[in-house]
C-alpha cells in the first residue's frame, strides 16, 4: 500500500485520473472498475478532459461499476446507472455494450450476482479499480462485519451509511435499505487499486484502513493485503496519519529510489 499526500481534491484527482490513463495506454482493452459517490467525480472530470482534449480511448475497455441500490431503476436520478450516464459514460467512447453495472431491479439477485463474477472473470478480470471510502471504514457496499473473501452480494446497508447518504435524496427514508455490491474479495483480484479520500470526515476511516489492523469492522483495511494499491489523500483526510511525515518522505525520496 501507498499512501500518497496531495494538497487538495483538484489535485488527487487529477493523479489518479492519469494512473488510470496510463493504464489504458499500455492497454487500451483494459477492464476498469469504476465507483460512484462525490469522491470521483473530479476522477471522471479529468478522464473526460483527457478524451476531448488528448485522445485518451476508451473504445477497447471494458467497465464494471461496484454497486446499485435495489430498488431503483437504471432511469432514477439517484440510481447508479444514472450517476455514471451523466457524469463519465456520455463524456467518453466506451461502447454501451461493455459497460456493466449491478442491477438493482433483477427478479433473481443470487442468479445475477453469480453472472457479474463470471463476466468479471470472463472479460479477464478488472485491471484497476477505483475506490472511495466510507466514513465508517467501509468500501463499496460492504459494511462493517462484512466478509473479507466476499463476492458480489446483496447487501443490507448500515444505518450510518444510509445517513451519509441522505444527502442526495429529498428525504431520509428514500434512501434505499439494499443494496447489490462486489465483494472484498471480489475488489481485491483487481491487479491495481486507487482509493481517493478527502477531507475531515474521512480522517478516521483513512487512519484506520492504512495503519488499523485488518479487521472485517473496517473493509477498507483489507487493502493492506493488496500489493498495488495507492491511497489518494489530501492533508485533511490524512490528519490523523501516525505516520504521515514518513509516507510524505517517501513521496519525496520515491523518484531517485534505485530501479529494479
Amino acid at each position: 500500500m501507498e499512501v500518497i499526500i496531495k494538497p487538495d481534491y483538484d489535485a488527487m484527482s487529477v493523479a489518479a485520473a492519469q494512473q488510470i490513463a496510463d493504464v489504458l495506454n499500455r492497454k487500451p482493452n483494459a477492464v476498469l472498475g469504476l465507483a460512484t459517490g462525490s469522491t470521483p467525480l473530479g476522477v471522471y472530470k479529468e478522464l473526460a478532459r483527457m478524451h476531448r482534449v488528448e485522445g485518451l480511448d476508451f473504445s477497447r475497455c471494458t467497465s464494471f461499476n461496484l454497486d446499485e441500490y435495489v430498488g431503483l431503476p437504471a432511469s432514477h436520478d439517484q440510481s447508479y446507472h444514472y450517476f455514471m450516464r451523466e457524469n463519465f459514460f456520455k463524456h467518453v467512447n466506451i461502447p454501451a455494450q461493455n459497460i456493466h453495472v449491478p442491477s438493482g431491479t433483477t427478479s433473481n439477485f443470487p442468479a445475477f450476482c453469480q453472472w457479474y463474477e463470471e463476466r468479471i472473470e470472463a472479460c479477464g478480470g478488472i485491471d484497476i479499480q477505483l475506490l472511495g471510502i466510507g466514513s465508517d471504514g467501509h468500501i463499496a457496499f460492504n459494511e462493517p462485519t462484512s466478509s473479507l473473501s466476499s463476492r458480489t452480494r446483496l447487501k443490507t446497508l448500515a444505518k450510518q451509511t444510509i445517513d451519509d447518504n441522505a444527502r442526495f435524496f429529498e428525504k431520509s427514508e428514500d434512501v434505499p435499505i439494499y443494496a447489490i455490491t462486489m465483494g472484498v474479495g471480489t475488489i481485491l483480484e483487481a491487479d491495481e487499486i486507487v482509493l481517493l479520500a478527502n477531507g475531515a470526515g474521512k480522517a478516521d476511516a483513512v487512519a484506520q484502513a492504512v495503519e488499523g489492523p485488518v479487521t472485517s469492522m473496517i473493509t477498507a483495511s483489507a487493502l493492506q493485503m493488496h500489493p498495488y494499491t495507492k491511497f489518494y489523500i489530501d492533508g485533511d483526510a490524512a490528519a490523523n496519519l501516525k505516520m504521515r511525515e514518513y509516507y510524505e518522505w517517501i513521496s519525496m525520496k520515491k523518484p531517485g529510489a534505485p530501479r529494479a
